[in-house]
């Protein structure tokens, strides 16, 4: 239905009706009208003590939110949030979700009271033929979002919904589907994909977490032949990392935190590099190597 049609239907209706149908409108159309191409993230959100803390890795993000317009809403693609079907969060204001645990209270602590979206994820809903995405009101912002979001926007002012994973697809549905998303940076949107390219828990060395740097050869060289991969553009072997080696294999034994970087990079365009940033190993067998895509 064009606006035209949409104004005839709304004279049918009861005045109150028709008002907040109006108001439902021009809130789509005002917060979600035409802007300059926005960047897109992906943020290694690491250990949920980062939240706390002032490290090198917060105070990357910190340095690469100053390069970066100021977004209308944020759209995040967690490793924390797997689903069977595809979900967008769309209540007005997300819960702060802890999902961990075993750590300091002062973590449990911390709020990052952002409103949420609902005009953002009906858009969302809409963008997306391949699959059916449901609206979500029981989720929020887990830790894969809030603790790395917290440190661009502080003032938790700007408005951010959460689209979950589908663990049933494959790589390339996960790639393909990002590219779908397309069209929302250019209506003010900022997408991040938050997980780790190199993270296996069962093999950290967690009494090494407080040395710099400290990472075993195989991780190593899976962090550089995945960043080669990146900043070549060579999507196809990433989307494939199955047949990269056992380096890879070893530093992505689950695929859930790498999965959010398929979606960042399916929106990469032509005329747009990736850069590097808050490239590091921790405990041996994780890191926080970060991706920034934005125009050559």
């Amino acid at each position: 239905m064009n606006r035209k049609d949409f104004l005839k239907a709304m004279a049918l209706l009861p005045l109150g009706a028709a008002a907040m149908k109006l108001n439902t409108l021009h809130s789509l159309t005002d917060n979600l009208a035409p802007t300059e191409r926005m960047p897109v993230l992906f943020l290694g959100h690491g250990n949920p003590m980062n939240a706390i803390d002032d490290n090198i890795f917060t105070q990357g993000f910190q340095a690469v939110a100053k390069t970066l317009p100021k977004p209308r809403a944020i759209l995040c693609i967690s490793a924390h949030w797997e689903t069977k079907g595809t979900f967008v969060t769309a209540m007005q204001q997300p819960q702060t979700i802890h999902d961990f645990g075993g750590f300091p209270q002062a973590l449990f602590d911390v709020q990052y009271p952002a409103p949420g979206s609902p005009d953002l994820a009906l858009e969302t809903q809409k963008l997306i033929t391949s699959t059916q995405v449901g609206l979500n009101e029981d989720w929020g912002l887990d830790h894969g979002c809030w603790t790395v979001v917290k440190f661009l926007y502080p003032n938790a002012d700007i408005p951010v919904i959460e689209m979950s994973m589908d663990y049933t697809k494959d790589p390339e549905y996960h790639y393909a589907l990002g590219k779908e998303l397309s069209a929302l940076r250019r209506k003010g949107v900022l997408i991040i994909g938050s997980g780790n390219t190199v993270h296996n828990l069962r093999m950290a060395a967690w009494d090494k977490m407080m040395v710099p740097g400290y990472a075993f050869d195989w991780a190593t060289t899976a962090n550089e032949k995945l960043k080669n991969l990146i900043t070549d553009g060579d999507h196809k072997s990433l989307i494939r990392y199955d047949q990269l080696g056992k380096e890879v294999q070893m530093s992505i034994p689950t695929p859930e935190h790498y999965l959010p970087l398929l979606y960042t990079l399916g929106l990469q365009e032509k005329d747009e590099k990736a850069t590097i940033f808050n490239d590091g190993l921790v405990a041996g067998s994780l890191n926080m190597m970060s991706v920034k895509i934005d125009k050559a």
